[in-house]
């Protein structure tokens, strides 16, 4: 039993007639009830239409009214015969409604080999479709004057048809409205694609080309266009109630999407000739691998993900070492075809990444939240890194000429963005503080130097000056001429990814 009242049956007899699906019908009684669209609707509604004969007629009715709806009963009630011996079009939803195509779909995701538990459907429709409700809904109202109610959209009514269906196909998958598995249906329409044409001269501000459109007849600008032209001015330019089509929309390309799942984890770089992410100069690469690489490939293989996206929190020179308890990275791995791992699989997994490579070493590797990444990169500015740095002196140098060095705290540096990485990075002056230093004493040209700075600190420039580019310098401290052979990160003292016990 359809819920619809006795209010109703003018319409469902204007726009049967008018050649509308009768679930186009039901949207237009704005019918929510979603079991009404999954029944047999159209034998439904011959028969709501057909019990006449117990129906008082409305005792204030004006004469014109009442032979307009009798005579609409014969109509419709032929239209509806029509279309269950030879199943029209419909003038609305162009056949979408009519010709649901969850075997189609669920061979398409049943082939994409996702791993999901829920799943999310959704539907992109041709604009014109807009263009030719609005007409309908003008048709309605010219018999019909009290309708006040919403349309249910096209959208949600394929939605409440197809979930059903789909989840059976797929193995009582639910359907549900939020979920990281997504299943887009792209309907197309050639035949009438130029149903919208006429609101571009009607209405020439809503029309904006853009470059990342094809078509500047956007169902937004459609819709907006829709709303403000006149119903005189449509009527003008467009049928009432649409023509009916000859072919029915067909569904271009069915798109599976999972959403990304983002790793974070701890990692060591143990080599001075590995860098952190593929080494490019004028499109050649410099080095076979690289740290992002390294951890990527196995991760990719397991999650069997379309790509990548590398971040950490800051990043180390090619011939710098990342030691201690390693540098906090995160990835998120784009599309991924399996998504649930539990602990024990990440430690295995993590283990694979440290066997493949004596470069790097990973550790606390973790499935975190998108929300959770911010941690990382909060520390990238407000945090401390602890450094140590073999050092060159030009002069001999004596114990006593370093040991005042372990006395310096926070000693404010100005540094003038660095002469090696200009080409990437804009031209400004930044202060940065060391907190700390300690030297270590090895020869007349050698100590090592230990520092503790804020995230940020160009070390190798603070040692040689970079030109006096960075002030104050190192090379200013000792009074001679310094450099810097190695470096090794000692720690960057971020709190997160959160640690795993081994």
């Amino acid at each position: 039993m359809l819920p619809l009242k006795e209010k109703d049956k003018p319409v469902v007899q204007k726009l049967l007639s008018a050649g509308c699906c009768a679930r186009c019908v039901l949207r237009f009684c704005s019918v929510s009830v979603q079991a009404a669209y999954r029944q047999n609707t159209l034998k439904e509604l011959q028969a709501f239409i057909s019990d006449t004969e117990n129906t008082p007629e409305p005792p204030e009715d004006p004469p014109c009214k009442r032979v307009r709806l009798e005579s609409s009963v014969t109509d419709a009630a032929a239209a509806v015969t029509q279309e269950a011996e030879e199943p029209r079009v419909c003038v609305v939803c162009l056949g979408i409604l009519q010709e649901m195509c969850s075997t189609t779909q669920a061979v398409k995701v049943r082939a994409e080999k996702y791993e999901f538990d829920t799943m999310v459907l959704s539907v992109s429709l041709p604009a014109q479709l807009c263009v030719r409700e609005h007409s309908c809904w003008l048709h309605s109202q010219t018999y019909i004057l009290d309708i006040t109610d919403d349309v249910i959209q096209v959208k949600e009514a394929f939605k409440w048809v197809m979930q059903g269906l789909v989840a059976k196909q797929l193995g009582g998958v639910a359907v549900v409205t939020k979920s990281a598995f997504e299943v887009g249906v792209e309907f197309t329409h050639p035949e009438t694609d130029a149903d919208c044409h006429f609101l571009a001269s009607a209405c020439p501000d809503c029309f904006k080309p853009t470059k990342n459109k094809q078509s500047v007849f956007t169902r937004m600008a459609v819709v907006k266009a829709l709303e403000k032209i006149s119903d005189a001015k449509f009527l003008k330019h467009y049928p009432c109630p649409p023509t009916q089509p000859t072919s029915s929309c067909s569904p271009q390309d069915v798109q599976c999407l999972h959403t990304s799942v983002f790793v974070a984890g701890r990692y060591n770089k143990f080599s001075r000739s590995l860098p952190q992410t593929p080494w490019l100069i004028d499109g050649e690469r410099r080095m076979e691998s690289s740290v992002e690489e390294l951890i990527a490939a196995p991760l990719l293989a397991a999650f069997r993900a379309d790509g990548f996206n590398f971040s950490s929190s800051g990043r180390e020179d090619v011939d710098v070492r990342t030691l201690g308890n390693g540098r906090p990275f995160a990835m998120e791995l784009l599309k991924p075809h399996k998504s649930r791992f539990n602990r024990a699989e990440m430690k295995q997994l993590q283990e694979t990444i440290n066997v493949s490579s004596d470069k790097i070493r990973v550790r606390d590797l973790q499935i975190v939240t998108r929300e959770a990444m911010s941690r990382m990169k909060e520390g990238e500015e407000e945090k401390t890194k602890s450094y140590t740095a073999l050092i060159w002196t030009q002069k001999p140098i004596q114990r006593e000429d370093i040991i005042f060095i372990d006395d310096i705290k926070d000693l404010t540096l100005d540094q003038k963005t660095p002469l090696r990485v200009l080409h990437r990075r804009a031209l400004a002056v930044r202060q940065r503080v060391i907190h700390s230093m300690n030297a270590r004493f090895l020869d007349p040209h050698h100590f090592y130097l230990g520092l503790k700075t804020q995230a940020g600190t160009y070390i190798k420039e603070f040692v040689h000056g970079d030109f006096g580019r960075t002030k104050p310098n190192l090379c200013e401290l000792l009074k001679t001429d310094a450099d810097i052979l190695e470096l090794d990160v000692e720690s960057v003292d971020v709190d997160w990814p959160p640690a795993i016990p081994e």
